[in-house]
């Protein structure tokens, strides 16, 4: 079941009642009745659609909530992560400085400051010469401290400067 699923299953106030009542431990459908102030068949109706799901299990002993089925929703949702480098390593340090393509914050480690520099040279076309107000738009969008990156990019050598006019460095 994915999570539009299990959402569209507890949209509806009886059956998340239902639900609730036997996550805190109501084992039987008088139990639930009685908790949830709800009529014999509306829970019956509840018991059984959320049955049908497998959201909710009679056993011997009783009524089990299948409280995994949120974690495996979540993980069945997943969009897959593009990967932000084919190494393994350097897509770990990346990923964990870089959120939906903005730069969270600076690594204070001087190796990954240097994957990442790497990785924002990308956003620059070689051979391409480019304004100072070019530059600072592109590394703008990545992170609000343009400057910053802007002069570290150039310190690092990944970009070069001249006259107020910036290249990438090959």
């Amino acid at each position: 079941m994915n999570a539009d699923q299990l959402c569209g299953l507890l949209a509806e106030p009886s059956r998340l009642r239902v639900y609730s009542a036997v996550v805190l431990g109501a084992g039987s459908p008088e139990q639930v009745a009685e908790r949830t102030g709800l009529g014999a068949g509306v829970v019956a109706k509840a018991l059984q659609r959320l049955g049908k799901s497998e959201l909710i299990v009679a056993e011997g002993n009783g009524l089990r909530a299948d409280e995994g089925a949120f974690k495996d929703a979540v993980r069945t949702s997943r969009p897959e992560r593009e990967p932000l480098s084919a190494d393994p390593d350097r897509d770990n340090v990346l990923r964990a400085f870089i959120r939906d393509g903005k730069l969270t914050h600076f690594p204070t480690v001087p190796a990954k400051f240097q994957i990442v520099l790497e990785y924002l040279a990308d956003s620059f076309e070689p051979n391409r010469q480019y304004a100072e107000r070019e530059v600072n738009e592109i590394l703008h969008r990545w992170h609000a401290d343009y400057a910053t990156l802007r002069r570290q990019l150039v310190d690092y050598r990944y970009l070069n400067r001249a006259d107020s006019i910036y290249t990438r460095a090959n």
